[in-house]
């Protein structure tokens, strides 16, 4: 390990400690995500001050820390809760805003040529899952009607683009990769089938023994259940994300039977790790990743960060907003803003359309910036909206 990448380290580690007390200073006045702070920081520290620099290592611990972002927000999905009509009106919606975000994406297709449509019509229907989830566990929104809406949706805002970047972006052949796709969900569906048998009495003793000792057995089997189908994402030729969503879906089954005890102690050890360490090195690295020249020397591509805000809303909240209209209008428009807060999937996909040469810098800046942007301000309409609703059902 070079003096360079530990150097940078050091100062990647700053930014990560400073940005939650730097958002709690914030509060009184607005409430800033963590996350916008990290990617700010990074930014600072990376294209603006050049004292911190990606290399081999960092880059490393940052696709880590994407795929444990990726990991978490599986583990968050419970199917027995959304399943029915809520799934059905979020795989509905998620349709509708692929159909406009293309149709956007040929529009603007002038911008960087013909290819960049798709890029940019993908990066338009995500939605920060990730992001959303401890907002609305703060809130108390998980527990409601509202809240099932939100998971639903948002679940399927991140499965959805993953599933689109596998055939439309990472592959020249869409009939081999939707074979290669079923072979993957059914290796999936088999991972699932093996993680619902109970637990034998001797895992079961040797699980709940480790749980405070070196052996840490849970922890061990999370990292060998990510990485095992990463490496078959990998190995199939899909996106190692679709590997790391399915692979926290999985651990949601097999955690199913696990005690009080272990739940707690296991979700603290899965967020502490993520959160604590590897994914705030993926955000702020995003930020060192930031062409701010792009987009600072191009006033055209500056002005197009509050039109893609715009362009958020509509594509991806406002299908939404049309499915809910027995709902009032504070929840129809706060389900639209909830579901319009985008931002890992914007940094991923931009990223794929630069390395392939279907997106310029410029857009991709853009892109991130407006997805900030999202994050900063969606979730805080939302919360307004709701008002002293929240934690309460539409009527």
């Amino acid at each position: 390990m070079t003096d360079t990448t530990l150097s940078s380290l050091v100062v990647i580690a700053l930014v990560a400690a400073a940005a939650p007390v730097v958002s709690d200073l914030l509060e009184r006045w607005v409430s800033v995500p963590t996350v916008v702070l990290e990617i700010a920081g990074g930014i600072v520290i990376g294209p603006v001050l050049t004292i911190a620099h990606e290399d081999e290592v960092i880059g490393v611990l940052s696709d880590l820390g994407l795929a444990t972002l990726m990991f978490l927000a599986g583990v968050e999905i419970d199917l027995a809760r959304v399943r029915g009509r809520p799934l059905n009106r979020a795989l509905t919606g998620w349709l509708s805003s692929l159909v406009l975000g293309i149709a956007l994406g040929v529009a603007l297709a002038g911008i960087d040529g013909p290819r960049s449509g798709l890029v940019v019509g993908l990066a338009v229907t995500t939605t920060a899952l990730g992001t959303l989830l401890p907002i609305l566990r703060d809130s108390g929104e998980l527990r409601t009607d509202f809240g099932t809406e939100v998971l639903a949706g948002a679940a399927v805002g991140e499965l959805g683009p993953l599933v689109a970047i596998a055939l439309l972006l990472s592959t020249d052949r869409p009939a081999h990769t939707v074979v290669v796709l079923v072979a993957f969900v059914a290796i999936a569906l088999a991972a699932a089938a093996l993680a619902m048998r109970p637990r034998g009495r001797r895992l079961g003793r040797v699980l709940d023994a480790t749980l405070e000792t070196s052996g840490q057995l849970v922890v061990r089997v999370v990292v060998l259940l990510l990485v095992t189908m990463v490496w078959v994402a990998a190995e199939l030729g899909l996106d190692v994300l679709l590997g790391a969503f399915a692979a926290g879906m999985v651990f949601r089954l097999f955690s199913a039977e696990a005690s009080d005890r272990e739940a707690e102690m296991v979700e603290a050890k899965l967020q502490g790790l993520g959160f604590g360490f590897l994914i705030p090195v993926f955000f702020i690295v995003s930020g060192i990743r930031f062409d701010v020249d792009a987009l600072v020397e191009d006033p055209i591509i500056l002005l197009a960060v509050p039109a893609f805000v715009v362009a958020f809303l509509l594509v991806r909240g406002g299908p939404a907003f049309l499915q809910h209209r027995a709902w009032p209008l504070p929840d129809r428009l706060a389900l639209s803003f909830y579901l319009a807060t985008e931002l890992p999937l914007v940094v991923v996909i931009t990223g794929i359309g630069v390395e392939t040469g279907r997106l310029s810098t410029a857009t991709a800046a853009a892109l991130v910036a407006a997805a900030m942007v999202s994050v900063l301000i969606m979730p805080l309409a939302a919360a307004h909206l709701r008002g002293d609703r929240a934690g309460v059902a539409p009527d």
